[in-house]
């Protein structure tokens, strides 16, 4: 009789509408498809993806209390005061999966203490999806700020530390003091069948009907990492030139700061935060160009997925990835983070018409089957 596969095991948070729960949520429909059984382990069963994971996958629900990187916290009592660890390790010892991936700082650090727990074998792969060393920097939470600490007192007991760019696995390897061999880098699995096929789906909006001008698009948590100020700000010296609008895709805490900003400067026409929407990739399809405008990255997945439906891109030339998704600007143009008026012109030149086709081959390396494939590789997945 065929053997059955081995179990893999992915451990998050939740499925929240996050760049990296919707990575993980990519790799599991991967490895399904390459006939793995897979658990999705959660701290808790929630989040805007939660619906989307295929009826092949588990999911385990640790109904852990969660962690607040919100607050205020002095280590080690953030891990100490959750659920969640006991709980996977429970999981761990009682499933006992071939391998556990897991995503984002914080349950990194828990998926390493819960295997050492639970002594058992199963390989633990930790993912860096963010370049920790500029948001402990940029951000102002004690959490952010302790990240690298803890990355280096934790992270070197792992199996495997993926990074998510060759930006990010410098920046590890600072970190962890471990030679940059340690830090393989795997891109994201972007670019899948289902991302092509709902490109194609309609959009209702009206921007996009024929003979409206042309729509700049910026997706992405209304945040300070995404910098949408300095592109509501760009667009505005665009719509001194030409007519045209912005439309931005997203929820967070800044969406008062950023409508008040499209207010003072007399943009309420020709810009739109239009929220959270389940299907992005139709109106990249549509939008004359793409803006990623961060002040920091790991590997910017929705530029990726503009330059997969064969939109322009413009992108700033932040710590990490841009640089590497672009080629070094062949395929977009790269800009000084920060910078208003170079965004402005950049999307003007797009919009006369000025930018280059993405070669086909290059794209390849962020589709689902390139990346899903050296992660079974690196997970001992024969």
């Amino acid at each position: 009789m065929p053997k059955d596969p081995p179990r893999i095991a992915l451990f998050l948070r939740n499925l929240g509408n996050g760049g990296a729960e919707r990575i993980m949520l990519s790799l599991a429909q991967g490895f399904v498809k390459q006939g793995q059984k897979v658990d999705m382990v959660l701290t808790k069963a929630e989040g805007t993806y939660l619906t989307q994971v295929p009826p092949e996958v588990r999911i385990v629900d640790l109904k852990a209390s969660q962690f607040d990187n919100r607050k205020t916290f002095k280590f080690p009592t953030s891990l100490q005061s959750t659920t969640s660890l006991p709980k996977l390790v429970r999981y761990l010892r009682q499933e006992r999966p071939v391998a556990l991936l897991s995503a984002t700082h914080y349950p990194n650090e828990i998926a390493i203490l819960a295997k050492h727990l639970a002594r058992v074998p199963t390989r633990i792969v930790v993912s860096e999806h963010i370049t920790l060393s500029v948001e402990a920097r940029r951000v102002d939470q004690r959490s952010s700020r302790l990240a690298p600490l803890m990355a280096r007192l934790f992270y070197p007991w792992a199996d495997s530390i993926v990074a998510v760019s060759q930006g990010v696995a410098q920046d590890l390897a600072q970190i962890t003091r471990l030679p940059l061999e340690r830090h393989p880098v795997i891109y994201n699995p972007v670019i899948t069948p289902e991302l092509i096929e709902k490109a194609k789906q309609p959009v209702e909006h009206p921007w996009f009907a024929d003979g409206e001008p042309p729509v700049v698009l910026g997706v992405g948590r209304l945040v300070e990492q995404k910098d949408f100020p300095t592109l509501i700000r760009g667009f505005a010296e665009v719509r001194r030139v030409r007519p045209a609008r912005l439309m931005i895709l997203g929820d967070g805490k800044e969406r008062s700061q950023l409508n008040t900003l499209v207010r003072e400067l007399g943009l309420e026409s020709d810009v739109a935060l239009i929220g959270f929407v389940k299907n992005p990739y139709a109106y990249m399809a549509r939008a004359a160009v793409f803006v990623l405008s961060s002040a920091w990255e790991g590997l910017p997945t929705v530029l990726i997925e503009a330059m997969a439906v064969r939109t322009p891109v413009v992108s700033t030339n932040c710590e990490s990835g841009p640089e590497e998704i672009l080629n070094n600007g062949k395929y977009g143009a790269l800009v000084p983070v920060g910078d208003s008026n170079a965004i402005a012109q950049a999307i003007l030149s797009v919009l006369e018409g000025n930018f280059k086709q993405v070669a086909p081959e290059w794209l390849d390396q962020f589709t689902w089957e390139t990346s899903t494939q050296k992660y079974i590789d690196l997970l001992g997945i024969a």
